[in-house]
C-alpha cells in the first residue's frame, strides 16, 4: 500500500476526527499536533508489520453555511 487517505473533520464538542478512506480506522484529537501523533498510531496498530502505507495523507475538509 503507497498511501492511505484520512478525511479530517471538526468535531462539534471541538478538536478533530479523523477517518480512513477504505479502512476501519477512526481516530480523534483536540489539536492537529495530536491528531497527527494518533493517526499515525491507529495506522500502526491496524496493520501487521510492513504492510501499512508508505504515506498517510490528511484531507481537511470544512463545513461553512452561508445565508442566502
Amino acid at each position: 500500500m503507497e498511501e492511505l487517505i484520512f478525511i479530517v473533520e471538526e468535531a462539534p464538542e471541538g478538536g478533530f476526527v479523523a477517518r480512513a478512506l477504505g479502512q476501519a480506522i477512526f481516530t480523534e484529537a483536540d489539536d492537529v499536533e495530536s491528531l497527527q501523533a494518533q493517526v499515525r498510531d491507529a495506522v500502526r496498530c491496524h496493520f501487521d508489520e510492513g504492510h501499512g502505507p508508505k504515506v498517510i495523507r490528511l484531507h481537511f475538509v470544512r463545513e461553512q453555511l452561508l445565508a442566502v
